[in-house]
């Protein structure tokens, strides 16, 4: 907040009309400057794809470790010397984890269509023939699974998040009492836009819920789970061993991938499940597939060399990405702090904060950016069917500009945020 405008402890009409008038002469300036700048997306920075240019000159061989040659057909789990790398980092057997193609979100629509199409392994019939299917969606959280649910048609309800993740009582009432309801997403490490850690207390009960659809699925999406903003690298929930024990091992299918970690257009994607579901999800691949880029797979192995190398790796990716999320909370508590307009998330992880401006301002505070040339994600779009019902949640996301560009676009989004704010209050 600079040092001329005016606190809102005094809330008489005189006071907000001015706080309005030192707003708006604000974003007048502001609006004068001819800004382009964008914190629509979660992209990593140039800087952060050339740690992995290694990838150019790899790999130094042709075959694996097993004497595999990489180049010919096969291999539809994927490359094991790449599995066994994740498969560690990802808490899971190597034999229960796939490596594919470059993007998770193709194996998330891959696993939604066979389940669509053929059922899945506790499936009395395809999802396609149910006369209503319906996802569990937390929210705020992420928009391209929001899409993809609404491509499908399937029908999708907004659960609350908490501290520990989705909130429970809700979930469990609703699994409970609806056939329908036949699974969830949850991002289980860091969510996607609010930072939300699922502890494993709620991965416990997440694994033993009873459930009216006898083939309920969780589609656990670790996108973020080794992208640590701290020293305290938090581990994820083991839902995959607790569902197991609770005598529901078909009941969650995990996905990951590589994208934010070496090259988001050539890197790996990850699937995980029982040894069932894997088996199930490897023959409706193969129907249509004979094997993956296992060239691609050796060279990651050969850049990363081992779990720990990937450790090491994503420790420079902190060193380049920790300092922008330092800047935005410093911009936010310097310029909005004490308000009472605003309220936003400090993550540990990951790769957005999330704000929660005045409720019905958030469609005014993007408008007011994109006229002054900061272009940012749409209003709604954290939620399904882009309704937020309060219109008061933002998703900043500030990996991909340099660090100059994240401090001027978020003193730019503080003053769009405080004539918003000034207008609603002012009348």
């Amino acid at each position: 907040m600079t040092a001329e405008t005016p606190a809102l402890t005094d809330r008489s009409p005189e006071a907000l009309a001015a706080f309005r008038d030192d707003a708006r002469a604000a974003y007048d300036a502001l609006a004068a400057k001819g800004l382009s700048l964008d914190l629509t997306r979660g992209k990593p920075a140039p800087e952060q794809l050339d740690l992995a240019d290694g990838l150019l000159g790899l790999p130094s061989a042709t075959k694996d470790s097993s004497g595999t040659d990489v180049r010919n057909y096969g291999g539809l789990a994927g490359l094991a010397d790449l599995r066994s790398i994740f498969a560690e980092l990802l808490g899971v057997p190597t034999a229960q984890l796939v490596a594919s193609g470059n993007s998770s979100l193709v194996l998330m629509r891959e696993v939604l269509a066979d389940l669509w199409i053929k059922g899945g392994p506790t499936s009395e019939r395809p999802w396609g023939r149910e006369e209503r299917v319906t996802f569990l969606c937390p929210s705020p959280g992420y928009d391209r699974h929001f899409t993809l649910l609404d491509w499908f048609g399937i029908d999708m309800v907004a659960v609350p998040q908490t501290d520990e993740g989705p909130d429970m009582d809700v979930v469990e009432r609703l699994v409970a009492d609806d056939p329908s309801v036949k699974g969830m997403w949850v991002v289980p490490t860091y969510a996607n836009p609010t930072g939300t850690v699922v502890s494993q207390a709620t991965a416990d009960r997440l694994a033993a819920m009873p459930t009216a659809a006898p083939d309920f699925t969780v589609l656990w999406d670790n996108a973020y789970a080794l992208h640590h903003l701290t020293d305290d690298e938090v581990a994820s929930a083991d839902l995959l061993a607790a569902a197991a024990a609770a005598g529901n091992p078909e009941r969650v299918v995990m996905f990951a991938s590589t994208s934010k970690i070496s090259w988001a257009g050539a890197g790996v994607g990850f699937l995980a499940g029982s040894p069932a579901t894997v088996e199930w999800y490897l023959h409706h691949l193969g129907q249509g597939a004979i094997g993956p880029d296992k060239v691609n797979h050796l060279r990651h192995a050969q850049l990363f060399g081992s779990a720990q190398g990937v450790r090491d790796h994503m420790a420079k990716h902190r060193d380049l990405v920790a300092p922008k999320f330092a800047e935005v909370d410093r911009v936010l508590g310097e310029q909005l702090g004490g308000l009472g307009i605003a309220e936003w998330t400090r993550p540990l992880g990951g790769y957005f904060v999330s704000v929660d401006v005045l409720p019905g301002t958030a469609s005014r505070v993007i408008a007011l950016a994109k006229d002054a040339g900061v272009a940012l994600t749409p209003a709604g779009s954290a939620f399904p069917y882009g309704r937020d019902p309060e219109d008061r949640n933002i998703r900043l996301a500030p990996t991909f500009p340099s660090l100059p560009s994240v401090v001027e676009a978020m003193e730019a989004f503080c003053v769009c945020a405080r004539l918003a704010a000034a207008e609603k209050l002012a009348g």
